[in-house]
This record gives structure tokens, sequence and C-alpha cells, in this order.
């Protein structure tokens, strides 16, 4: 883990906390005076963005295979911007690659080869250095999204659905190295400590 420019993704299922955690990391690294970039998942740039309007609008109802597809393309016009600031920022991305695999292939059961087929080609040597893998209880998933908003086409799952998303998650973090667990039930404060911690060793 000596690389100072690192790729640190932040997942989880929607109300885990992600997006919280993401965006305290990038304002911690800009008082730092600290060069990175922060994208999201679909979105980040202006193409991926209009990709995201599109696969989250609450009245789009395409079939799984076209879903992973935009996940797919919106992911192709990100990999321009990152592959760009790869190794010369540290870059924070809001869901990636396990987000796919644990909706897609987990959640709608969308043929696992051709997700990690076209993944590999897009990625090409893009790889990851680090992910926190936010998870959180059923209660307070209910609680939080009642808490939202505007709910997006991915908010409006069954509770079982988002459990079966979760325990896909949890496969893949079982799988891998540099991979932290962040029980968003527990304390908030505590939580952003750790992360705080292991980015201060990463950096």
């Amino acid at each position: 883990m000596s690389k100072k420019k690192p790729v640190i993704v932040f997942e989880g299922i929607e109300c885990s906390g992600k997006t919280y955690h993401i965006n305290y990391v990038s304002k911690y690294l800009k008082k730092k005076k600290i060069e990175h970039i922060k994208i999201r998942e679909p979105g980040g740039s202006l193409n991926s963005e209009k990709i995201r309007k599109l696969i989250l609008n609450p009245k789009s109802n395409f079939n799984s295979n076209t879903d992973l597809l935009l996940y797919l393309a919106a992911r192709s016009e990100n990999l321009d911007l990152l592959k760009k600031y790869y190794k010369k920022k540290i870059i924070l991305i809001d869901r990636f690659v396990d987000s796919t695999l644990a909706y897609q292939h987990y959640g709608f059961g969308v043929n696992l080869k051709m997700i990690n087929y076209i993944n590999k080609i897009l990625l090409n040597n893009f790889s990851i250095d680090f992910t926190f893998l936010n998870i959180v209880n059923n209660k307070n998933l209910v609680e939080r999204l009642k808490h939202r908003k505007s709910l997006n086409r991915y908010d409006k799952f069954t509770n079982k659905f988002y459990t079966k998303i979760q325990k896909g998650f949890m496969k893949l973090a079982n799988k891998k190295k540099n991979y932290e667990i962040i029980d968003s039930n527990l304390n908030i404060n505590d939580n952003r400590k750790k992360i705080i911690n292991i980015i201060k060793k990463m950096i």
C-alpha cells in the first residue's frame, strides 16, 4: 500500500452511508490541500450524468441486460476521466465494479461472464487500491429511505432485494484483500475516524 495516489472506492446499498463518507473524505483532503478527484457511478462525467438520468428515472423499465449495458456505458465515459488522473491524483469513487456485480449479477441474475468480460476490456490497466464497503441493517435502511426527499428507481426495491444485494457485496468482500467493512448501524463519528485513519496510512 505504498502508493501515494490510490484509487479508493466506497460501496454499499442505498442508505448505507457511502456517499456521506466519500464526501467527508473529500472535505478532509481539501482541508489538507491534497489533490484528488471525486466521482460517482453512474455519473461523474458529463455524458455519464446523462446516462444516469436515464437509468434512474422512475419511469424507466429496461430489461436487466440493457440496465447492465447502460451502467457500463456510463463507466466507459468515466474511464476517460479516471485514466487521465490515474496515479497522478487520489481518486475517490462512489460505487464502481463491485456495485455492478452486486446489483446486476447477485440481484438481477445477469450473466457473470458477460459483466467480467466487458469490465475487463473497459478497465484495461486501471485498478482499485482500496474499498470501503458500507453495510446497513433493514430497520435503518427503511428509516433512512423515509427521509429521502426524492426516490429514484433504485430506491424503490423490496427489503428482500436489498438484503440479497448486501449479501452479494459481502461475498465479494470475503474474496478480496484491501477491503474494509464499515457498519453504518454503529456510531457515525467512530466510522469517520476509522475511515480517515485508514486513508492517512494509504497516502
